[in-house]
């Protein structure tokens, strides 16, 4: 652990459950880093990921965006790659980008939108864009004709969110640049979407536990008490 680390930790209560406002007014205040770091969330859900019929998987539109740049890369063909291009796709193409990828280990990118005739181009590289979590997929929206209205929204702010093998979900909601209540908003947003995705199959309880960090700094547990 680094100097900066060990400081922060001096910073949080490692016994205590915050609220989520005391937890970002918290997260404003320690960690060094010299970069802007993404403040994320974990959430760890009482569902078995085993099972088909309890996967949590959704996108939300965040209204204080990621802070992030996102790069977008689209695979579409004719009217839909100039509506991609227009809409603000960084990369725009389809054999080409493919062998791209394929012979150049290219992934310049962050995300993959695809229309859906499109598909059988891309799932020639599957097996590439599936462990890195890039293959387009309908479920989250990625797989679509309508490109401009994707492209807009995931450069707004437009986030997926679902389950890994052990239940929890990761994802990015902010910078520590953000203010307190930016950040918040976008909490109390992803959260209300994640409870609105309980399996109807789910027994028991449904949100086990939540913690707030930046890319730097420990983990601030939060008191599933205090989220409706």
């Amino acid at each position: 652990m680094g100097k900066n680390y060990l400081e922060s930790i001096k910073l949080i209560d490692r016994n205590n459950f915050y609220n989520p406002k005391e937890a970002f007014e918290v997260l404003s205040k320690i960690s060094k880093a010299k970069f802007n770091e993404t403040v994320e969330l974990h959430v760890k859900l009482g569902v078995d990921p085993r099972h088909a019929d309890q996967q949590v998987r959704g996108t939300v539109l965040l209204p204080n965006g990621t802070g992030k740049d996102i790069k977008i890369l689209v695979f579409a063909k004719g009217d839909k790659a100039k509506e991609a291009v227009d809409a603000g796709a960084d990369y725009v193409g389809d054999h080409e980008l493919v062998n791209k990828i394929q012979n150049e280990n290219w992934f310049d990118f962050d995300i993959i939108v695809a229309t859906p005739d499109m598909m059988g181009v891309v799932g020639r590289i599957g097996k590439l864009l599936g462990p890195k979590g890039l293959m387009p997929n309908p479920k989250s929206g990625t797989v679509t004709f309508d490109i401009s209205k994707t492209v807009s929204e995931i450069k707004a702010g437009k986030v997926e969110y679902r389950i890994d093998k052990t239940a929890i979900i990761h994802v990015g909601i902010g910078k520590k640049t953000f203010s307190v209540e930016s950040l918040l908003e976008n909490f109390n947003t992803i959260m209300s979407a994640i409870i609105k995705s309980k399996p109807v199959s789910t027994k028991g309880q449904y949100i086990k536990s939540i913690s707030v960090c930046s890319t730097m700094s420990p983990a601030l547990r939060i008191n599933i008490s205090k989220i409706s």
